[in-house]
Parts: C-alpha cells; sequence; structure tokens
C-alpha cells in the first residue's frame, strides 16, 4: 500500500497532462477563451474538428487508464482507484491552469474497473450525443447511469460510493453545462 501512496502525487500529475490545449494550439486555437473555454474534447472538436478532438479524448482517456492500470498492477482493485481517481483529480483540478470535466480521464480509470460498463455506456454515450448533438447531455446521462449500472452488476457497496463519489465531482464540474441545457442554449456538436 505505501507505493500506492506513493505514486499518488505521480498519478495526479500525470492527470494534470494539457492534452486538449497542446492539440488545440497545433490548430491556431486557444481551447481555454475559444467555443466553451473548456479544455476538453468536445470543445477541441468545435474548434478543430473531429480528429482533433479524437486525439484529446484518447489522451484524456489513457491518463485515467494508465493511472489505474498501475495502481491495479500495484495494489489490486484498491490501488486502481486511489490512482485512478488522482488522475481524474489532477485533469480537474491543475494547479496552473484551468481543468477540464473529468469524462475521459474518468472514463480511463473506468474502463480498468468494469470494462464491460464502459463499453455498454460508451455506445449509449455516441448515441446520445449524435442524436441530441449535445456532448454534455450525454455525459450528464452516463455519469448518472454509472454507479446504477455498478451496483445492478453486483458489486460491493463500497465500489458504489466510491463511483457514487466520483460521479458527483463529475456533475459538480457540469454545472454551467446544465444551467446551459436547462436554458436550451448549450453548444452542440458539429457533425
Amino acid at each position: 500500500m505505501w507505493l500506492v501512496v506513493v505514486l499518488v502525487p505521480a498519478a495526479w500529475l500525470l492527470g494534470t497532462f494539457p492534452s486538449a490545449q497542446l492539440i488545440a494550439r497545433a490548430h491556431g486555437h486557444d481551447v481555454l477563451t475559444e467555443g466553451s473555454g473548456n479544455p476538453g474534447a468536445s470543445n477541441v472538436a468545435r474548434l478543430a474538428g473531429w480528429r482533433a478532438g479524437a486525439a484529446v479524448l484518447v489522451l484524456d482517456f489513457a491518463k485515467g487508464a494508465l493511472a489505474a492500470g498501475v495502481g491495479m498492477a500495484v495494489y489490486g482493485r484498491v490501488g486502481a482507484y486511489a490512482l485512478g481517481i488522482a488522475a481524474v483529480v489532477g485533469h480537474t483540478f491543475p494547479v496552473y491552469r484551468k481543468g477540464g470535466k473529468g469524462v475521459a480521464a474518468a472514463g480511463g480509470m473506468l474502463v480498468v474497473l468494469y470494462p464491460l460498463i464502459v463499453v455498454g455506456l460508451a455506445i449509449v454515450w455516441a448515441l446520445l450525443a449524435r442524436v441530441a448533438k449535445k456532448a454534455s447531455l450525454a455525459s450528464l446521462l452516463c455519469t448518472v447511469a454509472f454507479p446504477v449500472a455498478v451496483g445492478l452488476m453486483g458489486y460491493d457497496g463500497r465500489e458504489v460510493v466510491a463511483i457514487s463519489a466520483l460521479a458527483v465531482l463529475v456533475l459538480a464540474r457540469h454545472a454551467a453545462n446544465i444551467r446551459r441545457l436547462l436554458r436550451r442554449e448549450e453548444i452542440d456538436l458539429k457533425t
């Protein structure tokens, strides 16, 4: 367990890697001041196209997956949770810039712990985002559905509580999106 504790700061630092800013800048955009101002895959896709957005999605997903994978190797599911959550927190709360919303980084963490649920909800997310043209709406619905799915699949109650806490963090990071959705002002995805 001591190794997990030592690796938590490294996992947090991994989470702070500014993938959206770097990819947007390579396409001539400042993701923090253009579009929604959010340093995430959806905003990069709006500004620089779906390929750039997909690259950000893959990199942010990899942050959570790598951290959780190392944690799993070092100390099982507890290690995966500790390092995965550290990476998600690093992604959402970096010290030196505005953080992302945490969906992709959390997805990477969760694919290590719950691969079947992630695949199922990724399909649901893609369908919802395509039909509604709102990535935030799809993300919010899948975020709420995830702890429910974990509980229905019979995982330990402590895992349901931990996933619910992670879901609350992601929902809190989407507060502005929720307000815009309620006012019908949320920005559509480019198709």
